[in-house]
């Protein structure tokens, strides 16, 4: 019995690749979607809805508080200049009076003014604490601000930029610069009244 050794196998060419399939890949972003290529190299990063109406409540709630914390701030300056101003003028006044009674009320003026500065470093922290709580308040209980910030945080260069005035100003303005150099900003498209929609978009520079 003779063993015959089997047929060798053929094996077919290989096809040569088509001309479609060495075609370059489009672009995909890391982040977001492209749009239509008659959109002109725009990236859209982050899509989503506003409810119109607590937003507009939440504008008269976050410039009330802004408000409130400004003053404020400006008392305490203009609290600290006032007690400069005495406790300078009161060498002045001691130096070009005569008699007991200028010495009675220099040491007043004295012990009013010191007790008036310990009395600022002692308070200002706690009233600046109690309006920054104030504020975070409003942040915490706007589902609105939430998604504005969770959708721009990667998107900026430095996230204590995204704050009430950078919500205030998108709600104000419908277009907002998020980061100049890369050509990103935020628009809120408003022409729904149930549901206002806004885009983080991105300018893509064309190929050269």
């Amino acid at each position: 019995m003779t063993l015959t050794s089997p047929a060798p196998l053929v094996t077919a060419p290989a096809a040569s690749k088509s001309h479609a399939s060495q075609a370059p890949q489009p672009f995909v972003p890391k982040y977001g979607k492209m749009l239509d290529p008659e959109a002109n190299g725009i990236l859209v990063l982050d899509e989503f809805t506003l409810d119109p109406a607590a937003a507009r409540k939440e504008q008269h709630g976050f410039r009330a508080a802004l408000a409130s914390v400004t003053l404020t701030l400006r008392r305490l300056v203009a609290l600290r200049l006032v007690i400069a101003v005495v406790a300078i003028a009161n060498l002045p006044l001691f130096l070009m009076s005569t008699g007991w009674w200028i010495y009675a009320v220099s040491l007043s003026v004295v012990i009013g003014v010191h007790l008036a500065v310990n009395w600022l470093n002692r308070h200002e922290p706690r009233v600046k604490q109690r309006h920054e709580l104030e504020l975070h308040r409003h942040r915490e209980r706007s589902a609105n601000y939430r998604k504005v910030r969770d959708a721009v945080k990667f998107v900026i260069d430095t996230p204590s930029r995204m704050n009430e005035h950078l919500y205030l100003e998108l709600l104000h303005a419908k277009r907002v610069a998020l980061h100049l150099t890369s050509g990103t900003v935020a628009l809120l498209d408003t022409s729904d009244d149930a549901a206002w929609k806004v885009r983080i978009v991105r300018e893509l520079p064309a190929a050269a």
